[in-house]
């Protein structure tokens, strides 16, 4: 008969070794009538309540993955940005790591790598998915609280973009000198539509022809483009991830049909110059501007036209602060108040300033006039 006799100083509830005995747990086995000094040993980490924690255990990778199923509504290019990044950057060192396991120090190692390369926006879009993978963990109750809450002021913040804009003194300047561009006239016609509209680099570069409606006049950007190959990022519509709606002025409409004969049998309505089934480079209006005689990194550059616009918009004292920020596709923070920008009345303020600003710019031609002076003429005479 067999009996078992175990070392008294065990801690029962996770079946490891007590402070006084050694890393290696010594089971005791008595024959009858012939006790004999057999020890078993079980490695030091191999106990059996480890082993069933291994087993139950989740690691950071699998709730990443999760995280990441989760948001549905990501476009399929965002998402997959998002898991290349971890993949390259994240999983290789705490991948594997338990979830309840990962502390702030492993965090802020990963992510200093990374920003030690110099990639300082990567590290802050890092930041922000280890954050929210950490936060679904929580709610997930895997762990009890978030380690990469202590992240903050830690990394160097990415360089804030600066785009150069003209004071809208000089607007006859730019205005004259469109007119006088010598180049390709698709590139006039561009620059034009550029400033009228004064949408992102992207949502113009890859405007087809099938988003602009008629009818409406309307041009319907939407949250993703049709991708056309071997075309790099042709895929991007609009940055916000909500269509945007560019109320077509009547000089826009005209230029536009202008364009429209040059380009309406293609796919795109500016194409590119060598290769109509491309766009048009990412760098055309800018050399364009460089050819007009402007500095595109102290004077004006084509993402410089969204500044006037607003400043415009914004001191001629005519319109909302709701129907200008919609227009200029800002992201609206506070959901209740995004619901209430989205109301079909801003819509139609819109299609008034869009034709306001238009006609502001043929006002603007030959001699500045302030935006607060021209809507007080404008309401004087009506």
């Amino acid at each position: 008969m067999f009996g078992v006799k175990q070392a008294r100083n065990i801690r029962e509830q996770d079946g490891l070794p007590g402070r006084n005995m050694p890393g290696v747990q010594a089971i005791f086995i008595f024959i009858k009538g012939k006790p004999e000094d057999v020890k078993t040993s079980v490695p030091e980490g191999d106990y059996p309540a480890q082993r069933q924690k291994k087993k139950n255990g989740q690691t950071f990778r699998q709730i990443a993955m999760n995280w990441h199923a989760d948001h549905r509504r990501w476009s399929e290019h965002y998402a997959t940005n998002i898991r290349r990044r971890l993949e390259m950057y994240v999983f290789p060192d705490i991948g594997d790591k338990y979830i309840d396991q990962i502390v702030t120090e492993d965090l802020l190692f990963t992510l200093r790598k990374v920003e030690n390369k110099g990639f300082l926006e990567i590290t802050a879009r890092l930041k922000n998915y280890v954050t929210g993978i950490m936060r679904y963990a929580v709610k997930k109750q895997l762990i009890k609280s978030n380690p990469a809450l202590d992240l903050d002021g830690e990394f160097t913040p990415p360089e804030t973009q600066h785009y150069p804009a003209l004071p809208l003194e000089k607007l006859p300047e730019l205005l004259s000198r469109t007119d006088n561009y010598s180049g390709r006239l698709l590139t006039r016609y561009a620059l034009k539509l550029s400033l009228l509209f004064f949408v992102r680099s992207s949502e113009l570069r890859f405007a087809r022809w099938s988003e602009i409606d008629w009818q409406q006049k309307l041009w319907i950007i939407p949250v993703e483009r049709e991708q056309i190959e071997n075309v790099r990022f042709s895929h991007r519509g609009t940055k916000m991830k909500t269509q945007h709606i560019v109320p077509l002025s009547e000089q826009a409409m005209a230029i536009l049909k202008q364009t429209e004969a040059l380009s309406g049998h293609l796919a795109f309505i500016f194409p590119g110059e060598y290769d109509q089934d491309k766009c048009m480079s990412d760098n055309t209006i800018n050399k364009a501007l460089r050819v007009m005689g402007y500095d595109t990194r102290k004077e004006i550059c084509g993402h410089g036209f969204r500044a006037m616009a607003c400043s415009a918009l914004s001191e001629s004292g005519r319109w909302s602060k709701e129907a200008i920020e919609k227009q200029m596709s800002h992201q609206e923070r506070n959901s209740v108040r995004a619901a209430y920008i989205h109301k079909a009345k801003y819509l139609e303020e819109r299609i008034a300033m869009m034709q306001w600003w238009a006609d502001y710019l043929d006002a603007s031609m030959d001699l500045y006039v302030s935006p607060y002076q021209y809507a007080g003429n404008l309401k004087e005479a009506s």
